[in-house]
């Protein structure tokens, strides 16, 4: 098994996050995992991304040119990323923020739409539209169960959040719901 994943969105909606989540989880599951942030003048405002590699084998680099798959949360990074995505990758994207006709072609990659900030606000919380995101991602791959992924979440919010892991819980499952049609 060998997945990669770019993440990538405005700065300051959590993509960071997901991806050290992602590879948490990847960790917890038995698998070998890379971890890539980008920092830089991205982080305020502008795209930000990082890359995820999980593997059950040793990971040769933890580049990617073209990935496998991708989440993203707004056009920008779409413009960015989707043309390096290889032919029949997975793009996990959120249409909250994406308008629909700018939406890839089916025929080359597998898109997996999905409104993450308005199920996130449905939730009572937009700032959870990450982790809608990742649990979307999660169902369209089954990279790892969603499980690994909810025990996962202590290992990146801080104790001092512990009181929103339930809430980022529900926001993950929503996300895979959403994929899974339930």
């Amino acid at each position: 098994m060998y997945m990669d994943t770019i993440i990538a969105g405005f700065g300051g909606q959590g993509v960071m996050l997901i991806g050290n989540l992602l590879a948490y989880a990847g960790m917890h599951h038995g698998l070998e995992v890379t971890y890539i942030p980008v920092y830089g003048p991205e982080m305020r405002g502008g795209t930000a991304n990082c890359t995820v590699v999980l593997a059950d084998e040793p990971i040769g680099s933890p580049i990617i040119h073209t990935p496998q798959s991708l989440i993203i949360m707004n056009g920008p990074s779409l413009d960015k990323f989707a043309p390096r995505l290889v032919d029949g990758g997975v793009l996990v994207l959120n249409t909250s923020l994406v308008p629909r006709e700018r939406i890839p072609s089916p025929e080359r990659v597998r898109v997996v739409e999905v409104p993450a900030n308005a199920i996130a606000d449905e939730l009572g919380n937009s700032r959870m539209a990450n982790m809608v995101a990742l649990g979307a991602y999660v169902a369209a791959t089954a990279v790892v169960p969603l499980a690994v992924v909810e025990a996962s979440l202590p290992s990146v919010i801080s104790n001092h959040y512990h009181h929103l892991l339930p809430k980022n819980a529900e926001a993950l499952r929503a996300g895979a719901a959403h994929v899974r049609g339930a």
